[in-house]
């Protein structure tokens, strides 16, 4: 994912890998602060949503738009799909889990504050977990958004509690800067291919090893009952 300025106005995007821009199926964009894609990788269908919170300053009218937009857009999407949300949501989860440790994986920046009660909140309402806090790191490798005031930690990457196994590894990359104040943040999925049985393109095997002494002669007896000597042709055919 990664924010742009387009005309004085927030944006989001989701840049996708070239090799794999054929697995897009649906692109959504709602409005400046929400888009979303729909993928089918590996036999799973996958859903990316792309959000900017409103920042600190605005009024309380514009932030509870943001949330309640985001929670259409997720009970849009069926709890039978693969789902990840990432972006700036402007809030700090901070280093405890202290009474959402079915959310918050125990790994955080510094204090919580009203952002952080707000996402954590809604990731409990929908099933989800912070993937960045489930993983310990050091700081450089938490800390999501530096200027001359300070750092801190405001982006975060979600997805489903049953899909938490994918997920192998998240953090930021220092050395990757998405603007002159964003870091990196990635994380990193072990999509495995379903193998589906085809039925009908091979044909039955005879397991001609599993015919025993007694099968054998048993066997034999049925055959000639069914007067299979008068068939002609292999043994396979018969």
């Amino acid at each position: 994912m990664v924010l742009r300025e387009r005309r004085g106005k927030n944006g989001v995007g989701i840049l996708v890998d070239r090799d794999i821009r054929e697995l897009v199926v649906e692109v959504r964009r709602v409005n400046d602060r929400f888009m979303s894609i729909k993928l089918v990788v590996g036999g799973f269908t996958i859903n990316v949503i792309s959000a900017y919170a409103p920042q600190v300053g605005l009024n309380q009218e514009v932030k509870k738009q943001f949330w309640d937009d985001l929670d259409k857009m997720v009970r849009s999407i069926p709890h039978t799909e693969k789902l990840f949300i990432g972006g700036d949501l402007n809030g700090h989860i901070g280093a405890s889990s202290r009474c959402y440790d079915d959310v918050h994986g125990g790994y955080g920046f510094r204090d919580r504050n009203e952002g952080g009660n707000l996402l954590l909140e809604f990731s409990r309402a929908f099933d989800l977990v912070i993937a960045n806090s489930s993983f310990p790191k050091r700081e450089e490798h938490m800390v999501t958004f530096r200027n001359s005031m300070g750092k801190t930690q405001i982006d975060y990457l979600l997805s489903r509690k049953c899909d938490k196994g994918m997920c192998t590894d998240c953090k930021v990359i220092p050395s990757e800067h998405l603007t002159t104040l964003h870091r990196l943040l990635v994380m990193d999925l072990d999509i495995k291919r379903s193998r589906r049985k085809r039925a009908g393109c091979r044909k039955p095997k005879i397991k001609w090893g599993n015919l025993t002494k007694d099968k054998d002669q048993e066997l034999g007896e049925k055959l000639l009952d069914m007067r299979a000597w008068m068939s002609m042709g292999d043994a396979s055919s018969m």
